[in-house]
């Protein structure tokens, strides 16, 4: 019933702030583990990209979040069941984001994107979001 046969939608939050990017560690699954990740999660029947955003922000890191432009295209995941599509986000307030689901949270700026080991579906969009860090700085 519902949605079957059409493709699911995850959503990732690029989280900017002083030109560096918010990337989160996974505590799991077990093959997930210690890699790094955008915030976010899967959305929901009838929830909007920017909606289920802003529901999963405030669940993994207790944050509200105001969603910007699109970071590159979509990521196909796993078997080509579902997609990844990552918004630019920033902070509505002074609220700290915790990681409530996470192993561990950083800020990284554009020469750092490469010092974490990436979950492969966020390769792509790192690259994509390494000039938009760069605009930040100048």
């Amino acid at each position: 019933m519902g949605n079957q046969g059409s493709t699911r939608r995850v959503v990732g939050a690029a989280i900017v702030e002083a030109g560096r990017v918010l990337a989160c560690a996974r505590s799991s699954p077990p093959e997930a583990a210690g890699k790094w990740e955008f915030p976010g999660g899967k959305v929901e029947t009838g929830e909007s990209d920017v909606a289920a955003l802003i529901r999963e922000c405030e669940e993994e890191l207790g944050v509200r979040i105001e969603v910007g432009d699109r970071v590159g295209h979509d990521v196909p995941l796993g078997r080509g069941d579902a997609v990844l599509g990552v918004y630019l986000a920033r902070l509505r307030d002074e609220v700290r984001p915790r990681p409530l689901e996470h192993a561990e949270l950083r800020w990284l700026a554009p020469d750092e994107l490469d010092t974490v080991t990436w979950l492969p579906a966020d390769v792509p969009i790192v690259a994509a979001l390494r000039p938009i860090l760069a605009s930040y700085s100048r």
